[in-house]
């Protein structure tokens, strides 16, 4: 067994847990080296009085990417995870105080759908069947694969597929072709938040977002989001991946084109056959590589919206919630503007509420109420005049007006306690660029495929990448993947013997 490989993996988040098993299984003997004190990165967890929120993903959307990836670590979705297909997915609340449940039931669909607009039935099937057929297409020949070279991306079968994925088209100018009715083009446009992006500068071909809700539905793990971290975690500790938290890494130790292994804060040095960096990408280039002209280039790309959250333990169960409600206010455009292109917060902001005690009793003491509150805002930017102390005040006043209008006129008398996490938090917990939590780089088709940042540094050949900042991108279900990928290019490199 002292011949076994040895791995090490910076970071316990999804990327890194599910790449450490990978190579676990495949004969390496593997360490993971977390910040933290616990693991979970963005997927972690918070439990006060009896009150548990989930603090970065608060739904399984994809289940089939799940299901690939979890299935070859011998983890079954539904089963090991118990988890529940959730109806409605969501539900709207547009500023006319109308409503609109998102649900996978084609009869309540067509009811709700035809009583907006006329005929928008047939166009929605239309519109949900090609977003679906965009999921597989990318998946298969975009986001689903390793490319090595440019020329496996620039050819004339990538750019017929770029054509047929709509990404010369934004998603709210592509949305217009099905619907005339404004609050249908928000209630399928606005899942481009998930991965931080604007919907009106987005390429339509995520649509497949909401393609893909209503085609595999979205789950909900009992005991929340962060059972998919225990779940890995408790396979890592059978497959004898060592899991240290509480030990930052200061930086990369390098020499010639390989890396040696890693240096930590405490001045221990751990060496390795290879590394893979879970970290943030940028945060890997610019603290752990010290790469200058690396960090200077990533600064020039797109980074995703972050988000202001508010956690609420709440002594009252509020009915007019779904398990996720979201509050598209007007005016919609305006506000997105103000968080993409101000950097700021519009005065009436869109956001979304998770109520997971609607699912898992277990998620709040009983008869009360466990609620994280999402305001997408823009994302550090020491270009602009921020004053953060402002826009959580600001993001606040919006949410409890609106709600207070949608029927929860008690709602403030009711939080019994209040954490509020701002982009700066995730900075610095995460060691996320510009504390972007939905991700720091997005998903333009310029930072995609290809051209998204690689797996694998050019230079040191047994340094490797995972998590949402390298390819294929952002999202949990997209970061489990990328795991896969990067543990097959490893895995590849060592059968051909690429870094030795």
């Amino acid at each position: 067994m002292n011949n076994q490989p040895k791995a090490v993996v910076i970071g316990a988040g999804v990327g890194g847990l599910a790449t450490a098993n990978y190579l676990a299984q495949n004969g390496y003997a593997v360490e993971i080296y977390e910040k933290n004190c616990k693991p979970g990165g963005r997927c972690g967890q918070l439990i006060q009085e009896g009150h548990r929120f989930d603090l970065g993903a608060t739904i399984l959307l994809m289940p089939s990417l799940y299901r690939q990836v979890l299935s070859e670590l011998g983890v079954n979705l539904e089963k090991d995870l118990e988890t529940t297909s959730l109806e409605p997915v969501y539900k709207l609340f547009f500023s006319d105080d109308s409503d609109f449940h998102f649900t996978r039931n084609p009869d309540q669909m067509k009811t709700q759908l035809e009583a907006i607009e006329t005929g928008s039935f047939p166009k929605y099937q239309e519109y949900v069947k090609e977003g679906y057929e965009y999921f597989n297409l990318s998946m298969n020949d975009l986001l689903g694969k390793n490319f090595d070279h440019l020329f496996q991306f620039v050819n004339f079968k990538s750019m017929r597929l770029l054509m047929k994925l709509k990404t010369y088209l934004h998603h709210t100018d592509y949305i217009q072709r099905f619907f005339k009715d404004p609050h249908l083009w928000m209630a399928f446009t606005f899942q481009n938040i998930y991965v931080g992006q604007n919907p009106y500068e987005a390429p339509a071909f995520f649509s497949m977002l909401p393609g893909a809700e209503i085609a595999e539905g979205a789950l909900f793990p009992k005991g929340g989001m962060h059972r998919i971290v225990e779940t890995l975690l408790e396979l890592a500790k059978k497959n004898g991946v060592g899991v240290f938290c509480k030990k930052p890494v200061e930086k990369i130790i390098v020499s010639g084109n390989k890396t040696e292994g890693i240096l930590l804060e405490d001045g221990t040095i751990v060496h390795a056959d290879l590394v893979i960096a879970s970290a943030d990408l940028p945060y890997v280039y610019d603290k752990l590589l010290h790469d200058k002209r690396k960090t200077q280039s990533l600064k020039k790309k797109k980074y995703s919206c972050s988000a202001i959250v508010f956690h609420w333990g709440v002594d009252k169960v509020y009915s007019e919630l779904e398990h996720h409600s979201v509050f598209l206010n007007d005016p919609y455009k305006e506000g997105l503007e103000k968080i993409f292109k101000d950097k700021s917060l519009s005065d009436n902001p869109s956001f979304y509420i998770h109520a997971p005690v609607r699912t898992d009793k277990t998620a709040a003491p009983e008869n009360h109420d466990t609620l994280s509150v999402i305001v997408p805002v823009a994302h550090l930017d020491p270009k602009n005049n921020q004053d953060w102390g402002k826009l959580k005040q600001r993001a606040r006043e919006g949410v409890i007006r609106r709600l207070e209008e949608a029927g929860l006129y008690d709602i403030e008398e009711h939080i019994k306690f209040e954490i509020c996490y701002l982009p700066k938090t995730w900075e610095s917990s995460c060691n996320v660029t510009r504390g972007s939590v939905f991700g720091s780089l997005s998903h333009s088709i310029f930072q995609m495929g290809y051209f998204r940042p690689h797996n694998q540094h050019k230079k040191y050949r047994n340094l490797y990448f995972a998590g949402g900042s390298t390819h294929p991108g952002n999202g949990v279900p997209l970061v489990l993947f990328g795991a896969k990928l990067t543990s097959e290019r490893i895995l590849n490199d060592a059968k051909n013997q690429n870094f030795n």
